[in-house]
């Protein structure tokens, strides 16, 4: 990303916070004023009180070195009060502003981030994104404060003190100011690295982040394992990896700061010298000294404080690039612009010569055509990695194909509104997921407005409404991270009811009865045929009873359809279907099913 567009891109997010800027603009002023006022109270006392010599003040010429004393004490005093008042709503202004602009960049990610393709996210690391979303967004709120506001401040508080030092002393001003050469060379020497180092650190540390989600949600099979001192292992690595591109990092930037400190002694040793013979020549007073010197760490300071934080500054800005990295990922999976009803929805589905690959050369779907009726049921069967759920995934567009299309009642699904697309399909998906919410608002997750009563009745179909009504909290009960609390079936089922509370035009049942056993299983089919009625249903079956109520079974292999027909069609031909119905299902018939 070019700087242009990087600055370009930051300022769309400052914009809007424009008017409130403005009043941080104006509190800068204020600040910088009761700064540069600091050292007035103290050039009185040395110079008025302790010195003798008469104010050139007409207010005070008459006061007594008692008053003047008590009124410069006193003025320090209201300067400090002031300085801390203004100091603390400035914090909070600037605070409040970083924040909201934070909210802004979360917002626009996750959005954005929604919205891109299953086949994007299987390419991504989960605990990489997760830590753009936390860590490298906040950024923001450190690139504004750190950068926008104290440049500002800077800039508005070394103006004002020039002009004063210069109307002091025009050659001590020029002496102070002769270091920042030097300053600039050194910040250009070391910015770059900085840079680099700070980017590094980011993806170090979004690899543990990585690490870690992963075992955290694979726990089971860890420990299943014993795979244990492997992952710590793993985790550990990272981890190093992590602390030791953090150690470059902040090596860079202390050698950054002791650089930049080396250089401000050197200016600061310059003007107190050269100060020094001012005085005794008598062209300075002590106080206009002690002012001058005041100012100068006063001018050093925010120099100090901007390069100081120059590294963070690249810091920050590496995780800001990594937001705007996602965000400049185009979404290959574009939204239409037609509308689809869900009362006019059909049902007729025609895959059309589908080509499909996850990864450049190599493709998982190779000249697929399946056609499919209003109402008709169709099983896809086949081994494990033949393309069914694959295939299925690109009807509610969770990708797109890289050649061929998918046609819903005659009209390219493209053409269509994503919401109003997916609204018209029942999804129930392997694995079967639920989320960290109660049993009411898995089951309504579709349908957020559906009544208690339509939810009960979903349950009952999906064979879940007695185990819920047992629970002490019914359907208010709550469902542990990726549903631990809840066995394979029971989640299952859940999905299931979700999908039947739905109640879709279109339905894609990925093995919906692979983890229950052979009666919930015949209880579940009853109420799934139900559903089934008059709506285009597609399963992937590796049950003998789901294949034979099918209209048509399509056997897929290596991505590829194979054979389809009815039941009695495809065991009659002597094909891969025949085959696969003596090795699995014939010696079964008798049992209960099992996934195959």
């Amino acid at each position: 990303m070019s700087r242009l567009s990087f600055d370009r891109r930051l300022f769309s997010y400052v914009w809007p916070y424009r008017l409130i800027l403005l009043v941080v603009l104006a509190q800068v002023l204020l600040i910088n004023l009761c700064e540069l006022l600091k050292p007035w109270p103290l050039k009185i006392i040395i110079d008025h009180v302790l010195g003798g010599t008469p104010p050139d003040m007409t207010l005070a010429s008459d006061w007594s070195a008692e008053g003047l004393l008590l009124g410069a004490c006193a003025g320090l005093v209201l300067i400090y009060l002031l300085l801390a008042g203004l100091t603390l709503l400035y914090n909070y202004t600037s605070i409040r502003v970083g924040q909201r602009l934070v909210n802004d960049l979360r917002r626009d990610l996750y959005d954005h981030l929604q919205r891109l393709s299953l086949a994007f996210h299987s390419r991504r690391s989960i605990g990489d994104l997760l830590y753009r979303v936390t860590a490298d967004t906040y950024a923001l709120q450190n690139l504004t404060m750190k950068m926008l506001f104290p440049i500002l401040s800077a800039a508005v508080f070394v103006i004002g003190m020039a002009v004063i030092m210069f109307r002091m002393d025009a050659r001590l001003t020029l002496l102070a100011l002769s270091v920042c050469p030097a300053l600039f060379i050194t910040i250009s020497r070391l910015n770059e690295r900085i840079s680099v180092a700070a980017t590094q650190a980011r993806q170090k540390e979004g690899q543990v982040y990585s690490v870690v989600q992963g075992a955290l949600a694979s726990m089971r099979v860890i420990q299943a394992f014993t795979k244990e001192d492997d992952e710590h292992q793993r985790f550990m690595t990272a981890s190093q990896d992590s602390l030791a591109a953090s150690l470059r990092l902040y090596t860079l930037q202390t050698v950054y700061s002791g650089a930049v400190n080396l250089v401000i002694a050197v200016g600061t040793a310059l003007v107190v010298w050269m100060g020094a013979k001012h005085v005794l020549s008598g062209a300075l007073s002590i106080g206009d000294l002690v002012v001058f010197i005041s100012y100068l760490a006063s001018l050093y300071g925010p120099i100090n404080n901007i390069v100081q934080t120059n590294g963070l500054i690249h810091e920050s800005k590496a995780g800001v690039q990594r937001v705007f990295e996602i965000l400049d990922v185009e979404r290959d999976v574009k939204d239409g612009h037609k509308r689809l009803p869900r009362r006019e929805v059909h049902g007729e589905v025609l895959f059309d010569n589908i080509f499909f690959e996850y990864l450049p050369g190599r493709p998982v779907l190779k000249e697929v055509s399946l056609h499919a009726r209003p109402g008709q049921k169709i099983a896809l069967v086949g081994v494990t990695g033949a393309g069914k759920s694959t295939l299925l995934g690109l009807l509610p567009r969770f990708y797109d194909p890289r050649a061929g299309r998918v046609l819903l009642d005659g009209v390219d699904i493209r053409q269509y509104r994503l919401k109003d697309l997916r609204s018209a399909i029942a999804l129930v998906l392997q694995p079967p997921l639920v989320f960290p919410l109660t049993l009411r608002e898995n089951i309504a997750y579709g349908r957020m407005d559906a009544s208690l009563e339509e939810i009960q009745q979903a349950a009952q179909l999906a064979q879940i409404h007695d185990f819920i009504v047992q629970l002490p909290e019914g359907y208010d009960t709550m469902v542990g991270e990726q549903g631990a609390t809840l066995s394979e079936g029971e989640r299952q089922r859940i999905t299931i009811a979700r999908a039947l509370l739905r109640n879709a035009p279109i339905l894609i049942l990925d093995e919906p009865t692979s983890s229950v056993d052979g009666e919930t299983e015949r209880l579940l089919m009853a109420g799934l045929e139900r559903l089934m009625a008059g709506k285009t249903t597609f399963i992937i079956a590796h049950r003998l009873s789901t294949v034979r109520s099918a209209d048509i079974i399509v056997v897929m292999r290596d991505g590829r359809i194979l054979e389809f027909g009815t039941f009695g069609q495809l065991l009659r031909r002597d094909g891969f279907f025949r085959r696969l119905y003596r090795t699995q299902w014939q010696q079964k018939e008798r049992h209960e099913p099992v996934v195959s």
